[in-house]
């Protein structure tokens, strides 16, 4: 299976530590974002979905569920969310996310996020650090996929789900190195008579070409 930008994301039913799932049922009308890990028990593993646990109220900010996947079973996970807690230093007495058990890795084969470097001590390939962002008409948004071995940002993440979510509300782009609250691009295929009238303050910047394709502006009101 190969899913590109742009593609309905397949409705995968799942079981998890939430019970038996459909992901599209999962994300209902909310963006959604499903990230892979190689296994339980790990120590890079459990950073990153700790991570996610603290920045659990920033998602939902964003009108954002998340969703992780693990190779290993549903039990197994629900004894791993004691230790992804307590590295993330959480009251919650409920899990604020389920875990995927994808032991036979058919969702990782379908997806594409095996890494064949990595294995485990059955000498099986694990699943990559695999994140894809979804939107709330289901298509494919964003896809990243790290080796093993290279534990995710996740401020980054959110960085990105703010871009598209500002992008598909008005006709911007994100530069490098945006952040939230900084100055957006003009769209090039933006006419300079519907730029003025959706953007009157702007700022072109001059480039040796003389082409007035960058034109800046704050985020609109």
């Amino acid at each position: 299976m190969s899913i590109k930008l742009g593609d309905t994301f397949p409705n995968f039913a799942v079981k998890t530590t939430y019970g038996d799932l459909k992901l599209h049922d999962w994300f209902q009308d909310s963006w959604g974002i499903l990230f892979s890990h190689p296994a339980d028990f790990t120590p890079v593993c459990t950073t990153e979905l700790a991570r996610v646990v603290q920045l659990k109220d920033e998602f939902a900010k964003r009108n954002c569920k998340v969703i992780a996947l693990s190779c290993d079973s549903v039990e197994s996970h629900l004894k791993w969310t004691t230790d992804i807690r307590a590295y993330a230093h959480s009251d919650d007495r409920e899990f604020p996310y389920p875990i995927i058990a994808d032991e036979d890795r058919e969702i990782a084969v379908d997806l594409q996020m095996i890494d064949p470097d990595e294995k485990n001590a059955d000498g099986l390939p694990l699943t990559a650090r695999a994140v894809f962002i979804i939107d709330p008409k289901k298509k494919m948004r964003l896809s990243l996929l790290y080796p093993a071995t290279t534990g995710r940002n996740f401020d980054e993440i959110l960085r990105v789900l703010d871009s598209l979510q500002l992008c598909d509300k008005y006709k911007v782009a994100t530069p490098a190195d945006w952040q939230k609250g900084d100055e957006v691009m003009v769209q090039p295929s933006v006419s300079p008579e519907e730029c003025k009238a959706s953007f009157p303050c702007i700022t072109i910047v001059a480039l040796p070409s003389g082409e007035n394709y960058v034109r800046k502006t704050a985020i609109p009101e």
